[in-house]
């Protein structure tokens, strides 16, 4: 369990990196975002965060143009997979507010795990690309910053307290 935290918590940063990228040029240099229904935010990474990774690393400004290539590169991509498991969710929320029906809600769920599938793959394809982009001095303190993460991950779920007793 502790790898695929990891691995999560790896693909998530790297993202989050790519992002920062992407979101630091000016707004004369990139189009306005598509709206996201209001969650503000693309391919599940907030602004501000972006830019706390850009700034972290002390990103060159050709590195920004080249991330925000690639960013730009796999929207294509990306944006119809978001779509369809949007749909999914949708459909599924069916099933949670009307009659439940296991057959069909495991059809889906199957054509989810697909779709999440093709994402992970798509993720990792965009953090490698990113990641060859940062400097070996980049590359060791995304690490250390990896590495900080994960033990106030592993702190704050030993701090956690107890799940409820099931009845």
């Amino acid at each position: 369990m502790k790898s695929i935290r990891y691995r999560v918590l790896i693909a998530a940063m790297a993202v989050l990196l790519g992002s920062a990228i992407a979101k630091s040029q000016t707004a004369a240099d990139a189009p306005p975002p598509p709206p996201m229904h209001g969650h503000g935010h693309e391919f599940g990474m907030r602004g501000e965060m972006m830019g706390f990774f850009a700034k972290a690393l002390n990103l060159t400004d050709d590195q920004k143009a080249q991330m925000k290539t690639i960013m730009q590169k796999e929207h294509p991509t990306m944006k119809p997979l978001m779509q369809q498991q949007h749909q999914i969710d949708l459909q599924l929320r069916q099933y949670v507010e009307g009659t439940y029906d296991e057959a069909k809600v495991r059809a889906l769920a199957t054509q989810k795990s697909q779709i999440e599938t093709e994402l992970t793959v798509a993720h990792t394809r965009i953090h490698n690309q990113l990641y060859q982009l940062l400097t070996p001095e980049q590359r060791t303190q995304l690490k250390d910053m990896e590495a900080n993460h994960e033990a106030r991950m592993q702190k704050h779920m030993q701090a956690a307290p107890p799940a409820p007793p099931e009845q």
